[in-house]
């Protein structure tokens, strides 16, 4: 959750990820995706930062979280997702491309 403000300088947390949009015009509201709207003080990109140290702060929590070995679902920590094939092969020399990526698709113009 995220503590924003209202215009009359009461706080309330909200939940990012139910934050469809945020418009600024010139006060900041929080659309959520149920439609309901929220006037706050902080601008913006305040907003925004608050949502990206909420985020990170939930990654940094889950990546040490210990997990039981006896878990039966055998769950890991939430961390970053990474091919196998593209980690064990390093790229050919003068590309760029990921040797685990495959073949790449031309791109057609669309016939509309």
């Amino acid at each position: 959750m995220i503590v924003v403000t209202r215009l009359n300088e009461s706080q309330f947390a909200v939940n990012p990820d139910l934050i469809e949009r945020i418009h600024e015009n010139p006060d900041t509201t929080l659309v959520m995706v149920d439609g309901a709207k929220y006037i706050v003080t902080e601008s913006l990109h305040e907003v925004i930062d608050l949502i990206a140290a909420y985020r990170a702060r939930i990654l940094s929590l889950a990546r040490f979280q210990p997990v039981e070995p006896t878990d039966p679902t055998g769950q890991r920590p939430l961390g970053l997702v990474r091919d196998r094939d593209a980690a064990a092969a390093p790229a050919r020399p003068g590309t760029d491309v990921d040797p685990g990526a495959g073949t790449p698709v031309q791109l057609r113009p669309r016939n509309n």
